[in-house]
């Protein structure tokens, strides 16, 4: 795919440079053997393989003879700001044939377990820093552990119950945000 950039004004140019640059977080901690372990030991090694032909036993079995060595590589990713443009490859599966529901035809990537294993440990850095200075609010239940649309249901539900118990009005609106971030342009979103 490419990209015409050429159309983006000042101020664009600007938010989009803002944005290929690395962050340097001087509080960065280097991951730990043992978390990479842990998040080696978290896929299914039955799980289809991606461009790479490894499944996740077989880097996890790799990693327990040469722990030093994936670590200095996950741990150079961390310190560079720094994704392996071959982990950004996939094998692209093309959805469920013979299906009547729209959201079936989307594909499948099958993903490198090397990017998984970083993706999994950005993560679980990223959650622990919003977690642990209470950045998000206590109405975001998505995309969070141990919350779910039920956490999000059953908030909304003793919203309702408890102001109809003192005979206030309620009004609820809906909205159905389906594909609301495929349009949106992703270097201001990056840059906030």
């Amino acid at each position: 795919m490419v990209v015409n950039w050429s159309s983006d004004g000042v101020h664009h140019k600007c938010i989009r440079q803002h944005t290929m640059e690395p962050l340097h977080m001087v509080n960065d901690e280097e991951f730990t053997k043992q978390e990479i372990l842990g998040a080696l030991e978290k896929f299914d090694s039955s799980r289809v393989q991606g461009e790479d032909g490894m499944n996740s036993s077989i880097l996890l079995q790799t990693y327990k003879c040469f722990p030093n060595f994936f670590t200095e590589i996950y741990n150079a990713c961390l310190r560079r700001g720094y994704f392996p443009k071959q982990w950004k490859r996939s094998i692209v599966k093309p959805g469920k044939e013979g299906s009547t529901e729209v959201t079936k035809y989307r594909p499948i990537s099958l993903l490198n377990v090397g990017r998984k294993v970083l993706e999994t440990l950005l993560i679980g850095r990223i959650n622990h820093h919003i977690l642990s200075n209470r950045l998000l609010s206590e109405n975001q239940y998505g995309f969070l552990p141990q919350k779910s649309t039920v956490n999000a249901a059953m908030a909304a539900k003793g919203f309702v119950w408890e102001n109809l118990q003192q005979k206030k009005f309620v009004v609820m609106i809906s909205m159905d945000v389906t594909g609301a971030f495929d349009a949106a342009w992703w270097p201001s979103i990056l840059s906030k």
